[in-house]
């Protein structure tokens, strides 16, 4: 976003870069000290790392814009954020089990949602030194260079996909067709394919709002398409944070994608 370019979220948009810059040079440095990790109910890992970037940049976020909701994967949902028409939406390590062993595709992923649309997006992968962000309807950018999506495509698309559902076998399907790419935080898979970086990303697994928001936003500024992978938009800051699933993809690939998922369905 810049200066020239200067919106209604021009505040909200300083704050939360700066905000996520700090929490990220702090979790590099706990990175270096060393950190704690635990399980939650369901197994997924929960880290100290976790914890400090949520403390972090709920302090700062809530601090600046206290009439702002808050919903974070790491903070206890308080329903008071349904009557708020601005939502922040955040999970402070997108990716933790890529963090737990170091593998750099874990990200900071944060949305700023005003009656339930995505007006700011910032994906900040640490390791890599990467920010995307994008304001609605002023672009995408990676580092404040603007980005996009591939304008065409190979006989064989390019697909990242996650690790764990690889590992599943739940790929294997589309090998034969595509070239499948492991990568870690769907949150980074989504400023991947905004920066041109492969085809298309999906998961037919349900998914958070905080996994997603900030991401959609940045592939749509950067010229594509993000959706559930039946083609519906979403309405973020609901009661229940779950969408059935998530598709991002560049606009020439997306009609192809979509027919790979149906006959996978089918």
């Amino acid at each position: 976003m810049s200066s020239r370019n200067s919106s209604k979220y021009q505040e909200e948009y300083d704050i939360l870069v700066k905000s996520a810059k700090k929490a990220s040079k702090e979790l590099l440095s706990l990175i270096k000290e060393g950190f704690e990790k635990s399980y939650k109910k369901n197994d997924d890992p929960v880290t100290t790392g976790d914890l400090l970037v949520n403390t972090i940049l709920q302090e700062e976020l809530t601090d600046k814009f206290p009439d702002i909701g808050w919903l974070s994967e790491e903070t206890r949902d308080n329903t008071e954020r349904l009557d708020k028409e601005k939502v922040w939406i955040v999970d402070p390590i997108d990716g933790t089990k890529e963090f737990v062993e170091q593998i750099p595709e874990f990200s900071i992923s944060i949305a700023l949602v005003e009656n339930g649309i995505s007006q700011i997006g910032l994906i900040l992968n640490p390791l890599q030194n990467e920010l995307y962000t994008a304001v609605r309807g002023q672009g995408a950018f990676l580092n404040k260079n603007s980005i996009s999506v591939k304008t065409d495509m190979n006989n064989k698309l390019t697909l990242l996909a996650s690790r764990s559902e690889i590992k599943r076998g739940e790929w294997k399907i589309f090998e034969e067709i595509a070239e499948i790419i492991p990568m870690g935080s769907i949150a980074y898979k989504l400023a991947q394919i905004a920066a041109g970086k492969a085809d298309a990303t999906f998961s037919l697994g349900p998914k958070n709002e905080w996994d997603i928001a900030g991401g959609c936003l940045i592939i749509e500024e950067a010229g594509g398409k993000c959706s559930d992978t039946y083609g519906q938009s979403f309405i973020f800051n609901q009661k229940n944070t779950l969408v059935n699933s998530i598709f991002g993809s560049s606009m020439v690939a997306s009609e192809r994608v979509f027919n790979l998922i149906n006959k996978k369905r089918n």
